[in-house]
């Protein structure tokens, strides 16, 4: 990139679906925008995508080919295979320093960045991570329906997600990594759905090419699994919001407004930073949201 092509109307940090819908509804806005993308999105361990209409069972990295496909239409829309590393300035005026030494200009930001799953101390559980040990029934539940089942997770999220996976399938085992902590009532409906508890230390997952086969206990028993399902902890996967100032909300997530405004003036983001509801269809939608968002102040500040 030269010095003569780095100003731009936004700069979009994060190029996956959320920032490549940014990218579209801006660039179809006449708007001068720069994708920057490190090549490493939240879902690329996922084999196949659902949940997605007319993209169902199509794997994202291939969702992904057809968007950049897309965006080769438009003039206005720039994406290059870098990292942001820093910004600074002010509404109308930021800068963004690039891995690769350049600096481009923005009149707005838009972060797109993710999250970052932090894996459990668990030989194997990384391997199977988005393949047969997922997050989102939505996303995977109906491929390994009425199959045996378990989630790892413990107390009031625990019992809400057990709830909520019985209705993909009667076979369900609750993993609670050690003692379990329902209380009564819980307890009782669990029983009454015939949901079982182990509540032995997990000392492995024992998968072939990335297909769960059991869980292994550290007592050296197992359990043999089709699909198990679990809520990770996370952190951003970009910092440089949280650097910026922007206000981060209780749950971790970049807190915005419903113009997918951050709190800091000129600054937006859209995607799984932002929410819990983390599936493709759902960036996709935020994503041309954000852009039209921040095409509108744009208009607003020139008109």
């Amino acid at each position: 990139m030269n010095n003569t092509n780095s100003e731009f109307d936004v700069i979009i940090i994060g190029g996956s679906f959320a920032g490549l819908s940014s990218a579209l509804s801006l660039g179809r806005s006449l708007r001068k925008v720069l994708v920057v993308d490190s090549g490493k999105p939240c879902n690329r361990n996922v084999s196949h995508s659902h949940n997605f209409l007319t993209h169902d069972g199509v794997a994202p990295a291939e969702i992904r080919k057809l968007a950049l496909k897309n965006l080769e239409e438009y003039n206005t829309v720039q994406v290059i295979d870098n990292e942001a590393i820093h910004c600074m300035g002010e509404n109308n005026h930021f800068k963004v320093e690039l891995s690769s030494g350049n600096v481009v200009t923005g009149k707005k930001l838009l972060f797109a960045t993710g999250v970052k799953d932090i894996m459990p101390n668990i030989e194997g559980f990384a391997e199977c991570w988005g393949r047969s040990i997922f997050h989102c029934p939505y996303c995977h539940g109906y491929e390994i329906r009425e199959s045996n089942l378990g989630i790892m997770a413990n107390g009031d999220f625990g019992f809400d997600f057990a709830r909520h996976i019985n209705n993909w399938s009667k076979n369900l085992k609750i993993f609670t990594n050690g003692k379990a902590t329902f209380n009564s009532e819980q307890l009782q409906k669990l029983t009454k759905n015939n949901i079982k508890l182990a509540e032995k230390e997990i000392g492995k997952i024992n998968h072939k090419n990335s297909k769960l086969q059991s869980i292994v206990f550290l007592d050296g028993t197992e359990c043999k699994l089709d699909g198990l399902f679990a809520k990770l902890q996370f952190e951003q996967h970009c910092k440089i919001p949280i650097e910026m100032g922007c206000e981060i909300d209780d749950l971790g997530y970049i807190k915005i407004d419903g113009f997918n405004r951050s709190t800091i003036p000129g600054v937006y983001s859209a995607g799984d930073n932002t929410t819990m509801f983390r599936s493709l269809a759902y960036a996709i939608s935020e994503g041309n949201k954000a852009g039209a968002m921040v095409n509108r102040e744009l208009i607003e500040e020139s008109f």
